[in-house]
């Protein structure tokens, strides 16, 4: 506890540091504020955003494109994933297109979403949904794949159906590797909504920073990475605090 404290510390001093000598140097005209803005600024703008609430609609708008983006991401993902882990033939058969579909950018789908669905928040789901969904998908194939042999034939000595080694075995062994990829599949939804907003909406976190790049506002880019960054914290500590209770059963048994 004594060193987590202490890392704490040095932490804090770090960042008041840093943003100490942002503001020194930008107030000293050693760093030029309409480049760089400055930190005192930068709350300032946040603060008004948030008493006046027009950064409320925003939050609200990116956070149900991030939570649809991510269910949806992740049920296609995890199904497909435990569908070809249990049918090798399946699985040779889509692999080669899987993967072509992988190399692809994500970013190069973003304008053929708009085109097909438009500026409104399908396209940006549809966005985050394919950043998300092969995640969730090559975790799940993997986690399927490496289930433990001794269990697996101890199993079928039980004569347990195919719907019980899904449920007892597969599942089970799958569980680590499909909530690890939980934690990087929230940034991926947020990052896959957020450019999507950049790119072209009328609401957002994304639209929101756009806007302000568009009127060379830096204090407002940087005023709107700084809530996109408090926001991905925020998320991140909710998917923590799941997965903490869905695993205690690991931890237990440990």
């Amino acid at each position: 506890m004594l060193r987590v404290s202490k890392i704490r510390r040095i932490q804090l001093i770090i960042l008041l540091g840093s943003l100490g000598l942002w503001q020194l140097g930008t107030h000293n005209a050693w760093i030029d504020p309409f480049f760089f803005s400055s930190p005192v600024s930068i709350a300032d703008r946040v603060w008004v955003w948030f008493t006046s609430g027009e950064i409320y609609r925003h939050l609200y708008i990116t956070l149900l494109e991030t939570i649809l983006s991510f269910i949806f991401g992740t049920l296609i993902g995890v199904g497909l994933g435990v569908w070809l882990g249990l049918s090798p033939t399946a699985s040779e058969v889509l692999d080669p297109f899987l993967k072509l579909l992988n190399a692809i950018p994500r970013i190069l789908f973003a304008p053929i979403f708009v085109m097909w669905f438009g500026l409104g928040m399908t396209s940006k789901v549809a966005l985050g949904v394919t950043i998300v969904f092969f995640l969730a998908f090559f975790n799940t194939y993997q986690g399927v794949r490496e289930v433990n042999p001794v269990v697996l034939a101890n199993a079928r000595l039980l004569r347990a159906r195919k719907t019980a080694l899904l449920r007892h075995v597969y599942l089970p062994s799958a569980a680590s590797w499909i909530l690890s990829s939980l934690r990087a599949s929230v940034g991926f939804a947020v990052m896959g909504a957020v450019v999507a907003e950049y790119l072209g909406s009328s609401s957002g976190l994304g639209h929101l920073i756009a806007q302000a790049e568009g009127v060379f506002d830096a204090t407002g880019v940087f005023s709107g990475i700084l809530v996109l960054s408090l926001f991905v914290i925020a998320l991140d500590r909710v998917v923590d605090f799941i997965e903490n209770h869905v695993m205690a059963w690991k931890k237990a048994a440990h």
